[in-house]
């Protein structure tokens, strides 16, 4: 069968430590070989320390503007009066940012992960941020900037080139959590799978509503066995 580079990334690493537990059991023993870096997050020091422990993890960056704290000074206009970001995961309804101040902010985030000494391997954004039309452009800048990649999103079609892989899945999400979501992925063009596991510490509950899914992802990711087309 036709080999297919498979990369199983884990969104959402060094938010909390128990996203970091999840995220490097899945990795250690199971089938996820990417993930990518919150540099807004709770735990970012120890989810450092863990993928400087595991250097065959691939590690990115997980641009944040809809969750968290801002990076960069000037990021102030993007922020409400309690100093987090503005912006939801329903940014689609809101009001456009300053395109310049998020590539501030997003430059900033990348340039704290550069001063891990981690090794960049890609982009993508919380809730799929970067493939906003009225700021698709800061991540196509960011990339060529830093020389990398970033998640292949339908709203980023003209820049395939900068595609971290061909295909992207998000299937493996709430319901669609399951053996089957795996199994149906097919050979061809490279593909990303979006994953999230982890185990539930005290901080997740206050951060977000999908925590069981994330212990199911996670037993399900170390118990499946990578087919042998999967590279």
């Amino acid at each position: 069968m036709h080999k297919t580079h498979v990369l199983i990334n884990a969104d959402d690493f060094g938010l909390t430590t128990g996203v970091n537990r999840g995220i490097i059991d899945s990795h250690v023993h199971g089938i996820v070989n990417s993930a990518t870096l919150m540099m807004n997050g709770y735990a970012v020091d120890e989810a450092v320390a863990l993928a400087k422990l595991h250097p065959a993890l691939h590690v990115g960056v997980h641009l944040a503007l809809t969750w968290g704290r801002p990076l960069a000074k000037t990021s102030t206009p993007l922020t409400k009066e309690d100093g987090t970001f503005r912006y939801t995961n329903r940014f689609l309804t809101e009001a456009a940012p300053d395109p310049e101040l998020v590539y501030l902010e997003w430059k900033a985030q990348i340039e704290a992960f550069r001063a891990t000494g981690l090794s960049l391997h890609h982009l993508d954004s919380h809730h799929h941020v970067h493939g906003w039309p009225a700021i698709q452009d800061v991540i196509v800048r960011l990339a060529e900037e830093y020389d990398t990649t970033f998640r292949a999103l339908t709203t980023l079609d003209a820049r395939r080139d900068l595609w971290v892989t061909e295909r992207f899945s998000d299937q493996f999400y709430g319901d669609g959590v399951s053996r089957a979501t795996l199994d149906a992925i097919q050979p061809g063009d490279s593909i990303e799978v979006m994953v999230h596991p982890a185990d539930i510490d005290e901080i997740l509950p206050s951060v977000t509503s999908y925590l069981v899914q994330r212990l199911l992802e996670k037993q399900l990711l170390i118990d499946y066995e990578r087919p042998d087309w999967w590279v």
